[in-house]
């Protein structure tokens, strides 16, 4: 009995972690479908958006990388799967996100 509590208990716990993540990723990457390839945490079809900002972290100019990339695209920095561009993203919104990105690593 007291291992099915705890068994409730714990998935209660995942189940409030996994909300307080999504809860955090920015309403741009929830629009513009960045999620379907991407999480916070887990590699899906491109990177973490931890790992991204580990790999950038301290660098002054990947910000304005990252907002080319997230609106033209790339390949080969990640591995062999291209990233689609995105044309229809504002810089402002491709700000938002490359903010949001690189903050992960503080």
């Amino acid at each position: 009995m007291k291992s099915i509590i705890v068994s409730m208990v714990v998935a209660a716990g995942l189940m409030v972690a996994g909300s307080a993540m999504a809860v955090d990723m920015p309403a741009v990457a929830k629009k513009n479908n960045c999620t379907a390839c991407h999480s916070i945490d887990k590699k899906i079809v491109g990177p973490s958006w931890m790992d991204v900002a580990k790999k950038y972290k301290g660098d002054a100019g990947a910000k304005a990388h990252l907002v080319t990339k997230f609106i033209k695209g790339g390949s080969g920095v990640w591995g062999a799967m291209p990233m689609p561009a995105s044309p229809k993203l504002s810089e402002a919104d491709a700000g938002e996100l490359a903010d949001f990105v690189l903050g992960l690593a503080k």
